[in-house]
């Protein structure tokens, strides 16, 4: 059984066991969250698609770190006007293991 959850203004298939890094929340490592902004839940003739969210459904998280994403370089540069912007960011991010999808 999988599940469809909105975080960060991004949607993540996942399935319990499954580790994926989201945008941050504020939870310390080790914590358990439920994430309740859930968009469809079950699998094949079963499943149930949310008008937008599925009533009574949630999916239980425990946070294994905070992180950071890669360093992304933005360079900004105007042909023979001498412009040059060179500026870097790195994302922080929360690394979460699904342990449980409860569809109501």
């Amino acid at each position: 059984m999988f599940a469809v959850i909105k975080t960060g203004g991004k949607q993540y298939r996942v399935a319990s066991g499954d580790v994926i890094k989201v945008e941050k929340l504020e939870v310390e490592a080790g914590a358990t969250i439920a994430l309740d902004q859930v968009l469809m839940v079950g699998e094949g003739a079963d499943a149930t698609i949310g008008t937008p969210l599925v009533a009574g459904a949630s999916v239980a998280a425990e946070v294994i770190a905070q992180d950071r994403g890669p360093k992304i370089i933005i360079f900004k540069k105007k042909r023979r006007q001498n412009y040059r912007r060179k500026n870097g960011h790195r994302q922080d991010l929360t690394v979460l293991r699904i342990t449980g999808i409860s569809a109501a």
